[in-house]
């Protein structure tokens, strides 16, 4: 068992501290979020864990950062993801298990990127690969090992999936740090902020889904994975604190999507439905142009789904894309992202919340 590998840097007082988490090698997405929180070398920066795959650019964002580290205060943590390319740098013991059929499947991750580059891609002989990676990619290995479990300081604790407690960390599996699912459903409490990434915050509600970062002020724990790449309406968010010893917690995001102002209101609807990831299975009832009518299996509520969203395969059968009902409240003048537009509305962002909108919008 590998165990956690904490660190606990000492940050001067009055240093802004900038966490984003679950980058996931979007670095477009970085880049424009940076430029928004206005990062400068007196800021500290604090990436907790998933900085790649899934992404198209990991492999840039790495060496972003590595360039960015060398006139800026980085601390990078490791999450699974980042611990997975680490793993086949390190070691062949997953190779059969998981290697073999993962890299042939994902022409986008981090280790067919460096492949790629290198002139090397082949998956016949991972060994081989393994050395081919090591040789022409040792600066990027070293970064990438060079990432602990937990960065720890006076009032905060940064981990990418969570930790059961702040006792005796260093003897914590490293893995189940990193991937901690449900952290927030497991009931713990800590006396420090606890910030956490990896689960996508729009799990946790089963009415409304937002990408906005929960703040759990009573266990002192944030979670700020806001599904960039893995949602269609995701987002990459800032979580942003004045000083280390500071609780004046702000937060911004970027998701990349057009804006429009909204030109009439629109209240909520009650009890509205968030179909989730993994709980998605439906029944359709009538299809449409656009959108069809499905009844959720698990709650038996119907709804309209995106035809886009709808997914089907022999194995899970009809299912879909994080889907809802929700009429996002809108008062006139309000800015809100768009992320798809149909003939009867607009499936629309608000303070990170996803709803639809119903009124006109102007561009």
């Amino acid at each position: 068992m590998e165990k956690a590998v904490v660190v606990r840097p000492v940050f001067e007082p009055g240093r802004r501290i900038v966490a984003v988490s679950d980058i996931h090698g979007n670095l477009p997405f970085f880049r424009a979020l940076m430029e928004r929180v206005a990062l400068t070398p007196s800021d500290i920066l604090i990436l907790v864990g998933d900085i790649l795959e899934k992404g198209r650019d990991s492999l840039p964002l790495l060496r972003h950062l590595m360039a960015l580290s060398r006139t800026h205060t980085i601390c990078p943590v490791c999450g699974n993801c980042d611990g997975l390319v680490l793993n086949f740098f390190e070691t062949g013991r997953m190779d059969e298990r998981f290697f073999a059929s993962y890299l042939p499947a994902h022409p986008e991750s981090t280790l067919r990127q460096m492949a790629r580059e290198g002139g090397f891609e082949q998956w016949e002989d991972l060994p081989r690969l393994r050395r081919d990676l090591r040789a022409a990619f040792p600066e990027e290995w070293a970064w990438l090992r060079a990432m602990p479990t937990v960065v720890e300081t006076e009032h905060l604790v940064f981990v990418h999936g969570g930790v059961p407690s702040l006792e005796g960390m260093e003897e914590l599996e490293r893995w189940r740090c990193m991937k901690n699912d449900n952290f927030l459903g497991q009931g713990l409490s800590f006396d420090k902020w606890v910030i956490v990434g990896h689960w996508p915050v729009t799990l946790y509600d089963e009415h409304i889904p937002s990408a906005a970062p929960i703040f759990l002020p009573d266990r002192r724990i944030i979670s700020i994975d806001g599904g960039c790449v893995l949602k269609l309406d995701g987002q990459l968010n800032a979580l942003i604190l004045p000083s280390e010893d500071s609780e004046d917690f702000s937060w911004t995001a970027w998701d990349g999507l057009p804006t429009a102002e909204a030109v009439d209101p629109q209240e909520a609807n009650g009890d509205p439905l968030n179909i989730r990831w993994g709980r998605s299975a439906l029944e359709l009832l009538e299809e449409g142009e656009e959108l069809s009518l499905c009844r959720h299996l698990e709650t038996g509520r119907t709804l309209y789904v995106l035809n886009e969203f709808l997914r089907r395969d022999p194995s899970r059968g009809l299912w879909c894309e994080d889907s809802t009902d929700y009429r996002l409240p809108v008062s006139p003048g309000d800015i809100l992202t768009v992320v798809r537009r149909t003939k009867g509305g607009a499936l629309c962002k608000k303070d990170g919340a996803t709803g639809w909108y119903f009124g006109r919008l102007k561009a």
